[in-house]
């Protein structure tokens, strides 16, 4: 797959001479075609500024950057047509309806009048907003807001979405709302870049994301591959096995691959099983070799699998809460 979303050396500097202050320091990364990326930091990681930046509302002091292969400096228009961009905040027309919103939008973008009626019913329908179509922006829960955002996002047929803390101050229920809305655009062949405080979403439904901190680019990967690069990385195992517990743990403890070794805590299995977990390091060959080695030791193993590590626990080890 190639990429669709990319920046080398994407620099922001505030200010000047040593009232300055460097926001995003030399940042390269990409996004490929049909990605969920997931763009996580802590509060005045720098975050925003990428995204106004990709948006093109924001000029880099150094760098380059390109949405479908179009520059973000050179070739502005064109990038501003393969992107849609939601900010992290609402905006100021409430008191028209819904569907005066959208028309209001369909309009910016020079879309046909005669067009615009049966683009803003299946926009509201995407997002579950029809039966609201008549009521006022202002009459909306703030969910209903950030789905009508992204219905005005969507309104000329994006292939890139940027989008700012889409599920920023939601309740539960709205936050799956949006979460199962960007996979349904993914599906549909969006591309799909967001900023997020909520580790827990980035992890459920992202495909590959990147960490930055204080204006640096920490890591870009997938969840999987990002927590196997650790200097440490240790793999929680748990396994089931039949016989007797202290038989299953004389075994577990001869093999010199794992560490910590200790009886589950759930008591859910019948008699003849018994629950382990362990921590292991290595990499899949030799996590294959490890359940190869305990069935040659006469374990009778009925359960093998590995923890991932947590997005969590990626993000703690990879961040020291630097602010730039």
């Amino acid at each position: 797959m190639s990429a669709i979303l990319q920046t080398e050396n994407l620099t922001k500097r505030y200010g000047r001479g040593r009232q300055s202050r460097l926001a995003l320091d030399s940042l390269t990364f990409h996004v490929e075609e049909g990605d969920i990326f997931g763009f996580v930091g802590p509060n005045g990681a720098g975050k925003t500024t990428v995204i106004r930046i990709l948006a093109t509302l924001l000029k880099p002091t150094a760098g380059e950057a390109w949405v479908g292969g179009y520059s973000i400096r050179s070739d502005t228009r064109a990038a501003r047509r393969m992107l849609g961009y939601m900010p992290d905040f609402f905006g100021v027309y409430g008191e028209l309806t819904v569907r005066e919103y959208l028309d209001f939008f369909a309009g910016c973008y020079y879309i046909p009048p005669r067009e615009r009626p049966p683009l803003i019913a299946d926009l509201l329908e995407l997002v579950d907003l029809g039966h609201r179509r008549d009521d006022d922006v202002d009459s909306l829960s703030r969910g209903m807001k950030q789905r009508l955002s992204l219905a005005r996002t969507l309104i000329h047929d994006p292939q890139v979405l940027i989008l700012d803390e889409p599920a920023s101050g939601l309740d539960p229920r709205a936050r799956v709302e949006i979460r199962d809305l960007l996979v349904e655009l993914a599906r549909m062949g969006k591309t799909v870049f967001f900023s997020t405080h909520i580790l827990a979403d980035v992890a459920e439904i992202c495909t590959r994301i990147a960490i930055i901190e204080a204006g640096k680019l920490i890591a870009q990967d997938t969840l999987s591959a990002l927590g196997l690069q650790q200097e440490t990385p240790q793999r929680a195992i748990t396994l089931e096995v039949l016989g007797e517990p202290a038989e299953a743990e004389r075994i577990l403890l001869s093999i010199p691959a794992l560490r910590d070794v200790q009886p589950s805590p759930e008591n859910d299995l019948p008699p003849e099983r018994s629950r382990w977990q362990a921590t292991f390091s290595g990499d899949d060959r030799a996590l294959s070799a490890l359940l190869s080695d305990l069935v040659t030791a006469g374990l009778p193993v009925v359960h093998f699998s590995e923890q991932q590590t947590s997005l969590e626990e990626i993000f703690m080890q990879l961040t020291q809460g630097i602010v730039s």
